[in-house]
């Protein structure tokens, strides 16, 4: 007789003890030899591809997930009916170092029409716009077609007059800005809550830090001379070139680690973006002062990768290549492999002169352009599919996956939109930007304490939203094996890393996030492990146990 699977995804342990506390495990997949559950509930796994054959980089027995195609699914009939009570999901995950992929969704069951399920994988976002500011975080989140009635206001730093990026690194979310008037300097600020901002310094006096990336665990930061009358502004009287790049050292202090320079384009005065790839930091140029693209290696040394024939930018990380949008007709993004370019955007219709910032949604990658504001995703045979145009904006601008959905920031009116259907783009609360400048810009994004961040021109604020209730490690997840556990208690959502917590939520009616509404056997949903809403996962997974109760603080500190 079939065993009715009951709630919630359930906490993943690490051996026989916190089996034995889960007092019944709703499904327990050890993911050493074969994909079955091993619960007692004859759960039925679907495998697409995962493999078993293909050892840890330690030599340990685990599923191997290959971030592109593979995952395993429970059917919706017998997939686990989330309801209003308290749940835990727990799992031991490798993902190695360097890696030339995104880690990707750890498990999935969500609904975007309805909004409805939870998410719960590990954040790497780069591409952006200019910068990589999710780097290896966890995160875990839930909902039921819940939206903050606004946006939160959290500031201006500095004089800001653009933020120009994002970069979330231990435990703090740094903001790089371009600071135009007489006497200003670009400058990275740390949130301080609320909407105050902490000065940690201007690197080299230009007008603008135009780029963020953390790599090998320290923060780094490429300058710019930022033309402001290209937004429409008076010019900046600033005309200090950057083009370098600096790794923060704490305080206000910053430590020069070279200019982006090379014999056939010449000295850069700009940075177009900074990304991690393949182990290494890479970085290319906003104008054609120096363009193509470049590799650090080590001290103040970067090594000159090439250029396409165009200026390449705003570098993304996905399915084993970098990608790079480009401000040059006709537009259309490059793909670089390590060892050369080639160009991917001969099938966008209708054309485009520009791009600007890449997501992966759905396992696929989605692009932002101008001057319509199409947005594109890319499909498995290589064509460019539109996905629709948010109201009447002539450009789509920063984009990012977030508890389940896609957004995207514009201009000229300075929104972000939210993905909903095949092609239906709806406006998320206010316009954040009133200002009367001719070009307003929604332009960088990031994911931290659970909430989207929204970054603006010209009147260089932050705002926050928080969609369902989520929460993230604001730290990048070390590599190496780590035991992994969400847990809803009562009303709140918490992380734990190695059985210590790392982040707790804000708290909620447990009612109001009733995952099983409108169907007494359960949400239909099919339960995805190693893919969910964003991407599908990229390493190693085992000891999958999903329990029907919120396991306590004291059982998973003991089953470390």
């Amino acid at each position: 007789m079939r065993v009715k699977i009951h709630t919630i995804l359930g906490s993943v342990c690490a051996g026989l003890l916190l089996a034995a506390s889960a007092g019944g495990a709703e499904g327990h997949w050890p993911l050493m030899e074969d994909a079955r559950d091993h619960s007692g509930n004859e759960v039925p796994t679907v495998n697409h591809g995962v493999v078993f054959d293909v050892p840890a980089p330690d030599g340990a027995r685990a599923a191997r997930f290959d971030g592109v195609s593979a995952f395993l699914e429970v059917p919706g009939d017998r997939a686990p009916a989330f309801g209003a009570g308290d749940f835990t999901m727990s799992v031991e995950v490798f993902v190695e170092e360097p890696l030339d992929d995104a880690p990707g969704d750890i498990l999935g069951c969500f609904d975007p029409d309805t909004r409805r399920g939870l998410n719960f994988g590990i954040a790497s976002h780069s591409g952006v716009a200019n910068s990589q500011p999710n780097h290896r975080n966890v995160y875990f989140g839930v909902d039921n077609g819940k939206l903050e009635t606004d946006w939160t206001d959290c500031g201006r730093p500095g004089q800001a007059v653009f933020v120009f990026g994002f970069a979330v690194h231990d435990g703090a979310l740094y903001a790089a800005t371009c600071e135009a008037h007489e006497g200003g300097a670009g400058h990275v600020w740390r949130y301080a809550g609320g909407d105050r901002w902490e000065d940690c310094g201007s690197p080299d006096g230009s007008n603008a830090v135009a780029a963020l990336a953390v790599h090998d665990g320290a923060l780094y930061a490429g300058t710019s001379r930022y033309d402001t009358t290209g937004s429409a502004m008076a010019a900046s009287p600033n005309t200090t070139p950057g083009g370098r790049v600096y790794r923060y050292d704490g305080g206000t202090a910053w430590t020069f680690c070279g200019a982006l320079s090379n014999p056939e384009t010449g000295d850069a005065a700009t940075i177009g973006g900074l990304a991690v790839f393949q182990g290494a930091l890479h970085a290319t140029t906003l104008k054609q002062e120096g363009f193509g693209l470049y590799r650090y290696e080590g001290g103040e040394t970067w090594a000159y990768c090439g250029n396409p024939g165009r200026r390449v930018l705003n570098p993304c990380v996905f399915n084993g290549a970098l990608h790079l949008v480009s401000y040059d007709a006709p537009g259309g993004p490059f793909r670089y492999d390590g060892k050369g370019f080639s160009y991917i955007g001969g099938t966008i219709s209708p054309p485009i002169q520009q791009d600007y910032s890449f997501a992966v949604y759905g396992g696929e990658l989605h692009l932002s352009t101008w001057p319509e504001a199409h947005v594109y995703r890319l499909d498995r045979s290589g064509v460019w599919r539109l996905r629709g145009r948010p109201g009447d904006e002539l450009e789509t601008m920063g984009m990012m996956a977030y508890n389940g959905k896609l957004y995207t920031g514009t201009l000229p009116s300075a929104r972000v939109y939210r993905l909903d259907g095949a092609a239906r783009w709806t406006p998320v609360g206010r316009v954040l930007d009133a200002s009367d400048n001719k070009y307003r810009r929604a332009w960088s994004m990031a994911l931290y304490q659970g909430r989207l961040f929204c970054g603006t021109l010209p009147s260089g604020r932050v705002f926050s939203l928080e969609a369902g209730r989520c929460v993230t490690d604001d730290h990048a997840l070390p590599t190496g094996w780590r035991r992994l556990d969400a847990v809803r208690r009562g009303g709140r959502l918490f992380l734990y890393v190695d059985g210590k917590q790392v982040a707790e939520s804000a708290p909620f009616d447990p009612a109001d996030y009733n995952l099983r509404i409108g169907d007494p056997l359960g949400n239909g949903l099919p339960l995805r492990i190693g893919f969910g809403a964003a991407d599908y996962f990229h390493g190693w997974m085992r000891n999958l146990h999903l329990s029907p109760r919120a396991l306590s603080p004291e059982e998973l500190a003991a089953a470390k």
